[in-house]
């Protein structure tokens, strides 16, 4: 296998936001608090941002790589947004992983696109599309129907809008720890009080559960048997036993390793013969 389940964190692109709106040399908390006022006044209550006006402050990916799995935020604290996102573009380059995501192509590309754009960041095997290596042509990181990059929730709803489903409520479903009481929309308070650990940590959690959801996801595939499910959910439980870091004890203790289901045995089938015949 060669995997890398990853998710973003962003915060509002105050410095786009100040020019955008004429807010001269107004704070970052201010001007952020301007831009979701007017995003609700334009939406009529939403304050989403749109894609272009988010900034990157932690990507963390989880690399099942060989034998090895790991799981770590791009780049250092101090690390700036540019660093960050030619780190990860470097990794593709590198590695050239099956990527996977949680609503990545609706949300993490798109705003990776945008500040690549802004930092001119090249990543040349995420663009290919099979004119300079003949097998992105028909798999490639682009196409929403290729295997390259899975968006779990994108194709776990039937490519149906209606159909998607939260990573949290969808990890806890299946015995995975969620979000350990933290929230993307917490992040931005938590970069304004200076506490991009707690922001990064957060991160990695996710990468975690999107990686152990995408487990479960290639049994249903059949590219994973039992056994092989068991090993690989083994080889995460490994890495947390001796990864530093309070949030990773957090997951492992919060993390109920079920073994896999025990629908269609043959003793199911069996009882359920016999009360139809009865």
């Amino acid at each position: 296998m060669n995997v890398l389940a990853f998710d973003i964190e962003t915060v509002p692109d105050t410095e786009t936001g100040r020019r955008l709106l004429d807010l001269g040399d107004l704070d970052d908390q201010d001007t952020g608090r301007a831009m979701l006022h007017r995003r609700r006044q334009e939406t009529g209550g939403r304050d989403f941002l749109p894609l272009h006006l988010h900034r990157v402050v932690a990507i963390s990916v989880a690399l099942r790589q060989g034998d090895r799995f790991r799981v770590w935020t791009l780049g250092d604290r101090d690390a700036g947004e540019a660093e960050m996102i030619a780190r990860f573009y470097e990794g593709l380059e590198r590695f050239q992983p099956d990527l996977v995501s949680w609503n990545g192509a609706g949300f993490d590309l798109p705003v990776l696109h945008y500040r690549a754009l802004l930092h001119g960041v090249p990543a040349p095997a995420y663009w290919e599309t099979g004119d300079n290596a003949q097998a992105f042509r028909w798999n490639n990181y682009l196409n929403r129907f290729h295997w390259r990059h899975l968006d779990l929730m994108d194709v776990m709803a039937g490519f149906q809008g209606r159909g998607t489903a939260k990573l949290e409520e969808v990890a806890v479903m299946l015995g995975l720890p969620g979000k350990l009481g933290m929230h993307g929309s917490l992040v931005w308070d938590r970069i304004l009080d200076g506490d991009i650990q707690a922001v990064r940590d957060y991160c990695e959690t996710d990468a975690l559960n999107t990686y152990l959801v995408y487990l479960r996801f290639e049994v249903m595939r059949g590219r994973l048997d039992a056994q092989g499910y068991a090993d690989e959910q083994a080889r995460v439980h490994r890495f947390l036993e001796t990864a530093e870091g309070e949030h990773f004890q957090q997951f492992l203790a919060g993390w109920e390793a079920r073994p896999l289901w025990q629908g269609h045995n043959s003793q199911d089938k069996d009882s359920r013969g016999t009360q139809e015949e009865d």
